[in-house]
């Protein structure tokens, strides 16, 4: 069930609504857009989901000030699942199943989440319906405070790295074979704490730009990685407006707040994700940037641009690496994911199905063994249960 946050109240709820301008109610139900029955934004809760779910509400507020719009948190299993790395829960719909689940049933009528944690394939009824102007994707380095590292290459041998990324690991082991990496979740203002405390085993984190500078913590950065050598998850620092789709009530709202950019890059990285059969938690690694844009004289639109689309697979251990590169000239978000998904077919005909099918065993495996121990630990707090009944009834 979703929850009014109070955290987001502030800025939620000062609409600019003049009563004027809000169509009369039909009968007892207030009118859609109205402060009774504002728009509904889902979010997931953490500080970062609601800074971005604010963005989105602020572009919408400036495109409809007569309207009102509120944000509702929704718990989801990613936030809840602290014990296990992201790798072996894997599921693609981690961070969204449950905001689907809203929205669909109607209790909200807009998501917002951070893009690369949306599946390619969203569950039937849904619809993405705007992605706006999307932040820096790289990742970045951030050195524990007190030490005067500045890059990958200062960080001495041993050197423990935190990151919940399988692909950064991947990527990373590439070039940096003497580096240590080890797992590290939580919200990003955990993993900076964790990053800082004095008995924190972690030199320096990997992180994504974006929500570091969302957050106002940009200052922390020591370096960014960058393409070539280091490729972004896809849709890393885009945000993702989802709706129910044939909602046109709500895809009107939503006209002014995508960024064609956002919306064709993100597209060409999706469409190359779709056909790998990839979800957030695989070593799938991309970049796209536009040259050459076109304009239609004096409105604005864009006609055509040149698209540049690199995508990765890497294995796990980093000992095979397969990288791709299109330029092609592409006049839509369709064509773009069309570029997209050729990529993905270059890259599994020189060998990254293979990386992903290895990488599919070896999750199944590591999970196999985790639900063994589960099973280890029940059957053991069982005996223990059936003792203490037992002994409990010895004594009586």
């Amino acid at each position: 069930m979703p929850q009014p946050n109070p955290t987001a109240e502030p800025l939620a709820s000062s609409t600019a609504t003049a009563a004027a301008d809000v169509p009369p109610a039909d009968g007892p139900v207030s009118a859609k857009g109205s402060l009774a029955n504002p728009y509904v934004l889902g979010s997931r809760g953490s500080k970062l989901a609601l800074i971005q779910a604010n963005l989105v509400l602020s572009a919408l507020r400036a495109a409809h000030p007569s309207l009102a719009f509120t944000i509702a948190t929704v718990s989801v299993e990613g936030d809840r699942n602290k014990s296990l790395a992201l790798y072996l829960l894997g599921g693609k719909s981690l961070w969204t199943k449950e905001l689907e689940v809203a929205l669909l049933e109607g209790e909200v009528d807009m998501l917002v989440h951070s893009l690369k944690d949306v599946p390619t394939l969203l569950p039937e009824g849904c619809a993405l319906g705007a992605v706006p102007e999307r932040e820096d994707p790289r990742d970045s380095l951030v050195v524990k405070e007190g030490l005067g590292y500045k890059t990958l290459e200062d960080l001495p041998e041993g050197s423990v790295v935190g990151t919940s990324s399988v692909r950064r690991v991947a990527q990373l082991r590439r070039s940096f074979p003497h580096l240590l990496f080890q797992d590290c979740r939580g919200n990003l203002d955990t993993r900076l704490a964790k990053l800082d405390a004095p008995a924190s085993p972690y030199t320096a984190l990997i992180l994504a730009r974006a929500g570091l500078v969302r957050m106002g913590w940009g200052g922390r950065i020591s370096s960014d990685l960058s393409a070539p050598e280091f490729l972004h998850a896809v849709g890393q620092g885009a945000m993702g407006v989802e709706i129910r789709e044939g909602d046109g009530g709500t895809m009107g709202l939503l006209k002014g707040v995508g960024d064609w950019r956002a919306e064709w890059g993100t597209e060409a990285e999706r469409g190359m994700l779709r056909v790998l059969e990839g979800g957030c938690s695989v070593p799938v690694g991309a970049a796209t940037a536009f040259t050459d844009v076109v304009e239609e004289g004096g409105s604005g639109k864009v006609l055509s641009a040149t698209l540049t689309l690199q995508g990765s697979v890497t294995s796990l251990d980093g000992s095979v690496h397969v990288q791709k590169s299109l330029v092609q000239t592409v006049r839509s978000a369709a064509e773009a994911r069309q570029v997209g998904e050729e990529c993905a077919r270059l890259l599994v005909e020189d060998g990254a199905g293979q990386i992903l099918e290895e990488i599919g065993r070896d999750r199944e495996g590591r999970r196999e063994k985790v639900r063994e121990g589960m099973a280890e630990a029940e059957a053991g707090r069982a005996a223990e249960v059936v003792a203490e009944l037992g002994a409990k009834v010895g004594v009586q």
